[in-house]
């Protein structure tokens, strides 16, 4: 464990800066297990059958939210929770196979049914197919070390992507059960993993699938969602009370651009809304990659959004690692690395707005 602390050693005092344990109080506290994290909780709350599952659930997570709080607060011991045979995690599980009947757990909504092995636009199925999980230490240094886990697909095509052997299917994949990941989460932990690190591609068609690995998951660990962020509103009522913070790309500040470098319609309008939703309830640290050329119509509309929205309840990663990857070389606005005067142009601004942001 001590081991991958050496490999990167400003990630070992980093928990215990301010602006971390600020924003991400409750993500600290599950490292470190003086919390609970949510999912475990998820396992200890009670469903009883009913008609109307989702009226059923919004009850059971305000059921959720006092039962975390008085757990947090120490006014009632988790140990002395029972866990019951039908809880709120399985009420999840049971929403989403209805949800991938008629699937629109992103926002393109293809109503494919994926129960049926019927492929959309990620063509994910119901399977759990894995392009290769272990423990990364080049994330963000409150993140590493992360137990990375790399799904197969995408609901983005993004002409630049860099992970695109994955999220356009160059690879196949291989299947792993939901209990034999969960074995492996558990032993990673031991390891040194500070968190559970779902990503891709991207998480969001293998939500099943997820759940029922953390249905599994007998260890007290974080779970990050490192996501596109182009969820639907559905799927984000499902991630309350099971992902502990958002790892999200913040890619484009309007539509436009989304559409043409990522085929993808209403990027910003749908993003945007998913992130003052989720603020509401989780902790969360945005990533901006910062592309060439599009200081002006992307980076600076995204960091003003969120100095006006979510300034205090976000950690922003101005990232600059961008490097033209896929089919960059037909797009020339991105078909070089960005500049160091971009770089300095985007930080600027975020100093402006007095962010709180990581590079």
């Amino acid at each position: 464990m001590f081991e991958l602390y050496l490999l990167r050693p400003e990630t070992v005092k980093v928990l215990d800066t301010p602006m971390i344990q600020k924003i991400l109080p409750r993500y600290v506290g599950v490292i470190r297990d003086q919390k609970i994290a949510n999912f475990i909780l998820a396992k200890h709350v009670k469903f009883s059958k009913s008609k109307d599952l989702w009226k059923n659930h919004d009850e059971l997570m305000k059921k959720f939210y006092n039962i975390r709080k008085k757990v947090d607060e120490g006014k009632i011991k988790f140990s002395d929770l029972k866990k019951p045979k039908i809880s709120l995690l399985d009420l999840k599980i049971k929403l989403v196979e209805e949800i991938m009947e008629s699937c629109e757990l992103c926002e393109r909504k293809c109503h494919v049914n994926r129960m049926e092995d019927e492929l959309g636009f990620c063509k994910v199925s119901k399977k759990c197919l894995l392009s290769s999980e272990f423990i990364h230490m080049g994330e963000e240094p409150h993140i590493t070390p992360s137990h990375t886990v790399f799904f197969m697909g995408c609901t983005l095509h993004c002409q630049f992507c860099q992970n695109w052997s994955i999220s356009q299917w160059f690879e196949s994949g291989h299947e792993i059960a939901p209990e034999e990941l969960a074995l492996r989460i558990e032993r990673r932990r031991k390891e040194g993993a500070r968190n559970l690190n779902l990503v891709g591609g991207e998480p969001t068609p293998s939500l099943l699938c997820i759940l029922k690995i953390l249905k599994s998951c007998r260890v007290n660990i974080p779970v990050i969602w490192n996501s596109n962020f182009y969820m639907s509103e559905k799927t984000m009522k499902i991630l309350d009370g099971i992902v502990d913070m958002h790892l999200s790309d913040f890619k484009y500040g309007n539509n436009e651009c989304g559409l043409r470098l990522s085929k993808v319609p209403k990027y910003f309008d749908v993003c945007s809304r998913n992130y003052s939703i989720t603020t509401k309830t989780t902790e969360i640290t945005i990533r901006h990659l910062v592309l060439p050329n599009h200081t002006e119509c992307c980076t600076k509309p995204i960091l003003k959004w969120i100095a006006d929205n979510i300034r205090k309840k976000a950690i922003v990663n101005i990232m600059a690692q961008y490097r033209p990857e896929y089919k960059a070389h037909e797009y020339p606005d991105v078909n070089r690395s960005v500049t160091r005067h971009e770089m300095q142009e985007a930080i600027n601004y975020a100093n402006g707005l007095n962010l709180n942001y990581i590079t």
